[in-house]
């Protein structure tokens, strides 16, 4: 028996893979407090920066947030973008209460399905993700040739 191959939507994009460091630590702390500080952060500082950018949240993992835009550039100008406005808002919270995102950047060609991506590259800006500081931003070297001499 043969298989038929199921065409999928492809396309190159630039990938943004974020996460709150220590998530399981603040939720166990206080999980409403973190819930709603974890939601007003997102409407008020990660979704208009990467709106503001020409991206989109692909999906959302509880945790943290998959997206996708169409440039390297412009994702990592909404990286920073939002990285920065986070540290704003959160910069006086108590160490153990404050909420901050670690980000991972590549470039990849991605399978596209409405509510999700996959694909190497999805896999390596998660891999980046995970090793960015809090409050940091990894970014992998086609990410970085993209954007040098473009990005402050």
């Amino acid at each position: 028996m043969v298989q038929e191959r199921v065409r999928v939507e492809r396309r190159l994009s630039a990938i943004l893979a974020a996460d709150v460091a220590g998530y399981s630590r603040l939720m166990h702390n206080d999980e409403e407090a973190t819930h709603a500080k974890l939601t007003a952060l997102l409407a008020g500082g990660v979704e208009p920066a990467i709106a503001q950018h020409g991206g989109r949240i692909v999906k959302n993992t509880g945790d943290g947030f998959l997206a996708e835009f169409p440039s390297a550039v412009e994702a990592v100008r909404a990286a920073m973008q939002f990285q920065s406005r986070i540290n704003a808002l959160t910069c006086d919270d108590a160490e153990d209460r404050r909420i901050l995102f670690r980000v991972g950047l590549n470039i990849g060609d991605i399978i596209v399905e409405a509510h999700d991506i996959f694909g190497d590259g999805v896999n390596i800006a998660a891999r980046l993700e995970s090793i960015a500081d809090p409050g940091g931003i990894c970014i992998s070297q086609t990410v970085f040739n993209h954007a040098r001499d473009k990005v402050p």
